[in-house]
């Protein structure tokens, strides 16, 4: 049973491997499909599959996500080679839950289909933990934004994060981010504390490694 209940207008740090902590993106068309994903299930309205809400659009009929209804905000994320992180706020009952549902089972089946593959391919049951305070909220919100970054991970590795929506020039965004870009007064002084906070992190975890080594 889950301990965290999830509160509409909450929000929510979220998480998932794959399981044997194996890669879940292996190409950039894969990082594409679980993007394309994250925007065409979260509604409200029941959702068929990704070619369904393809075939709908290219044929000018209404989507499920075309009602403005959304299950969550998506406030920031990090989409690593075996993990992913989110920040999320809950906007209707169950939000939280049925998104990830969704998001997980299509990219799952997405997954096995085109590689050939069985069984489960994420470890269990996505992780969350409350975000209780706005200041806890700024805090993660550089910890997933430069989540890549904490974890060492090189450019030629396959990921993507919402880093560029925040700090760059990206016209198309999926994050709700002026929750957290409307506390201060640039992108620029935004991105500036966020970086010395993902590299005081990234300092601790090598440290807390290194510390771990040693004792072995």
């Amino acid at each position: 049973m889950r301990k965290v209940s999830f509160i509409e207008k909450e929000f929510y740090h979220i998480f998932n491997r794959g399981v044997d902590k194996r890669n879940i993106f292996l190409s950039k068309e894969d990082i594409s499909r679980f993007l394309e994903s994250m925007e065409e299930f979260n509604c409200i309205e029941p959702v068929g599959s990704i070619l369904e809400q393809r075939v709908s659009r290219k044929l000018g009929r209404p989507t499920s996500n075309e009602s403005g209804e959304k299950l969550v905000n998506i406030i920031c994320y990090c989409l690593n080679p075996n993990h992913f992180h989110f920040i999320l706020e809950q906007c209707a009952d169950n939000g939280i839950s049925e998104f990830m549902k969704r998001l997980s089972g299509g990219y799952a089946k997405y997954f096995n289909e085109k590689y050939k593959r069985e069984g489960a391919l994420f470890q269990g049951r996505f992780k969350s933990v409350h975000i209780d305070s706005n200041e806890y909220l700024l805090y993660v919100s550089s910890y997933v934004n430069l989540n890549y970054i904490v974890h060492g991970i090189k450019k030629d590795q396959i990921f993507t994060s919402s880093w560029e929506e925040y700090v760059g020039k990206i016209k198309k965004s999926i994050c709700k981010s002026d929750i957290i870009l409307g506390q201060f007064k640039t992108k620029q002084e935004y991105g500036h504390i966020a970086r010395e906070t993902a590299a005081q992190i990234g300092k601790k975890r090598y440290e807390e490694k290194m510390g771990r080594f040693f004792l072995e």
